[in-house]
């Protein structure tokens, strides 16, 4: 650690250690924050890194838990694909518990998003032997109802923050690469992403740390 900033190894160490005095149950760590901020990348650097430590490890993403395309089509939903009642957050809960309750060793399929398909993919990835599971996701801290059971089911959950202004522009880009026209990109980004992004900067106050990013690693930020 340099001048505060931690890398994902420091990190890292702090879920091995918390994880070592759980005792025998899969260790829950949750990644939340808004889209853009950078989840992703910090769910995986978490992951990796604590599987060098010697402790198995693996991503447990929200986003397999989306409703299909079909299913929202169907119900008028399609254009609001990301908001909280887009996603099937009872199946997210139950299958949360299960990978905490079950055994290390016992199977625990979960799905993934397929970006490609613009769907999920059930039982995509499976946990057994895992010590640890990070799960990253928007609304791991949402004070909603159905939502508000996801925080017990983890034993801790790191908000990783941004400035707007960051997101605005990382998610801007994230629509052009995927095809969007810029006036069609903008009008997502300001139409949804951006309130979405608000709502989720509320519930920031109910994690356990608050990181943000920065050259060389990441610094723990007060709540807000």
């Amino acid at each position: 650690m340099t001048d505060g900033v931690m890398g994902p190894r420091e990190l890292a160490a702090r879920i091995v250690r918390a994880a070592e005095d759980a005792g025998d149950h899969r260790y829950l760590v949750g990644v939340a924050g808004p889209p853009g901020a950078g989840k992703s990348t910090l769910a995986r650097g978490l992951a990796e890194a604590v599987r060098k430590s010697g402790v198995p490890a693996e991503v447990a993403g929200m986003d397999g838990f989306h409703l299909s395309s079909a299913v929202l089509r169907d119900s008028g939903a399609l254009g609001r694909k990301g908001q909280p009642d887009t996603f099937d957050v009872a199946s997210f809960v139950a299958r949360l518990r299960r990978l905490r309750d079950s055994a290390i060793g016992v199977p625990v399929p979960w799905p993934v998003y397929d970006r490609a398909r613009h769907d999920p993919v059930p039982d995509a990835v499976t946990f057994a032997g895992e010590r640890v599971a990070i799960v990253e996701g928007n609304y791991l801290l949402l004070d909603r109802p159905g939502w508000r059971e996801v925080r017990g089911c983890l034993d801790e959950v790191w908000y990783l923050d941004a400035e707007e202004t960051v997101i605005e522009q990382r998610l801007l880009r994230r629509h052009l690469r995927g095809g969007k026209s810029p006036d069609r990109a903008q009008a997502m980004v300001a139409g949804s992403d951006l309130p979405n992004a608000r709502l989720i900067a509320r519930t920031a106050d109910r994690a356990d740390l608050v990181l943000r990013a920065v050259p060389g690693g990441y610094r723990i930020h007060p709540r807000r």
